[in-house]
């Protein structure tokens, strides 16, 4: 048996407690407490989107593969057979397995989506039809649910049929195009951005879709995907394109539109500095002692110092490497300019504000121990997220939903014997 299966006297084994973070506790049920929603997703693209639905007071179950599960559970750091990849993306859910191949897995889950408000899947297109959940049962069995969907590339067009990870999507939004050196090759963001923006997308889309609700009475389905979430990044550089018919070309930690804006050599390492305007620029040579600068007829005008950033680099380089990041950060600031240091991923957790603003929690994961994650991105005042549970083990909470649905023990026991569970 799994440890967190269901035990032949079909019970679950306990495990842990609610979940403690480094937050006060929440003065509220979250702002979409009362929300059901049905989570059939997997690795990253779908459960982030569905754990902040959590995290905001969503009550999540999580349907997985029975003596699988999600195939994260299996991947990265493990904390005492826990992994710590999975605890990243899933607090805040029960976890139910089902064997979704079988009819009587389906007609379970069925029994689940009458109770449900939303149901987010992230298979490839026609995948859940084949469990006989096309677009058109859903609207007529559940008018009221909301359907969220992620996947590659959209569930029309040519390429819906293709499979899509992070990488592809990076690759084949433009994305990757335009990041790197200048002159040198395509470079990858290193988060796997194209499935944490889908995400954001799918749980905004979802949200919008529950307040239509409110409204009209009528679900929704909601589709986001990896490509088209990257290619709305794109922004200003769409836009120029879009003007100038010219392909962006790679700058590095260079602006491609604006100069002096990137990183620049201290005296122990390196300074991010971001003038946005002439004003800030003003700033920026004040502080340096170097406004003289701006009489100089190669850089008294943005365009003019685009054309020229070899020697302003150079001039500003030479001023800026006298003294340490720590001493610009102070001054510079002091000057109303936008600047920061950089950090490597261990300075970022071990930096003030982002300890205030508690962007590190820990989870309480019972008999597996501490599991530290990121925190709330989105803060609010009356219902403010919170951690209600920690990441559930393999199927710890199937005996529970399915008691809910009013499976008495008896049938439960024939299901994990016939595999359904």
């Amino acid at each position: 048996m799994r440890s967190a299966e269901i035990t032949k006297d079909g019970h679950l084994a306990s495990f842990g407690n609610l979940a403690m973070s480094s937050l006060s506790a929440p003065s509220s049920l979250g702002s979409l407490a009362g929300i059901r929603v049905i989570d059939l997703t997997r690795v990253i693209s779908g459960p982030f989107a569905t754990q902040m639905l959590g995290d905001h007071g969503a009550e999540i179950i999580k349907v997985e593969t029975v003596g699988e599960g999600d195939v994260v559970r299996r991947q990265g750091n493990m904390i005492n057979g826990f992994s710590a990849y999975f605890a990243q993306f899933n607090r805040n859910k029960r976890s139910l397995t089902l064997n979704l191949r079988s009819e009587r897995g389906r007609r379970i889950l069925a029994s689940l989506l009458e109770g449900a408000d939303v149901l987010v899947e992230n298979y490839r297109p026609g995948v859940l039809a084949s469990m006989g959940l096309d677009d058109e049962t859903l609207r007529q069995r559940y008018p009221r649910l909301v359907v969220g969907r992620i996947n590659g590339f959209g569930s029309s067009g040519p390429y819906r049929d293709r499979p899509a990870y992070d990488f592809v999507a990076q690759a084949m939004s433009g994305f990757m195009g335009v990041n790197g050196e200048a002159g040198g090759v395509p470079m990858r963001a290193a988060p796997p951005i194209s499935d944490m923006v889908a995400s954001l997308n799918l749980a905004f889309g979802v949200s919008a879709a529950l307040v239509r609700r409110e409204r009209t009475g009528q679900g929704e389905i909601v589709e986001t995907a990896l490509t088209n979430g990257l290619v709305a990044m794109m922004g200003y550089l769409a836009a120029e394109y879009f003007a100038t018919g010219e392909v962006p070309k790679r700058t590095g930690n260079d602006h491609p539109m604006l100069y002096p804006y990137g990183l620049f050599t201290a005296a122990d390492g390196e300074v991010a500095i971001a003038p946005s305007s002439e004003t800030m620029v003003m700033r920026l040579l004040t502080a340096l002692g170097q406004q003289q600068l701006l009489e100089d007829p190669r850089f008294d005008s943005n365009d003019k110092r685009m054309q020229h950033r070899e020697p302003l680099r150079e001039r500003l380089n030479s001023v800026i490497g006298q003294r340490t990041v720590a001493e610009w950060i102070t001054q510079l600031n002091e000057a109303g300019v936008p600047c920061g240091r950089v950090h490597d991923i261990a300075e970022t957790f071990e930096d003030p504000q982002i300890q205030h603003q508690q962007m590190r929690l820990e989870l309480d994961q019972g008999e597996v121990g501490h599991i530290t994650t990121t925190g709330f991105p989105v803060k609010m005042r009356e219902a403010p997220a919170a951690v209600r549970c920690p990441a559930p083990q393999l199927g710890e909470h199937t005996d529970e939903i399915l008691e809910e649905l009013g499976i008495g023990a008896e049938e439960r026991r024939a299901l994990y014997d016939q595999g359904v569970i």
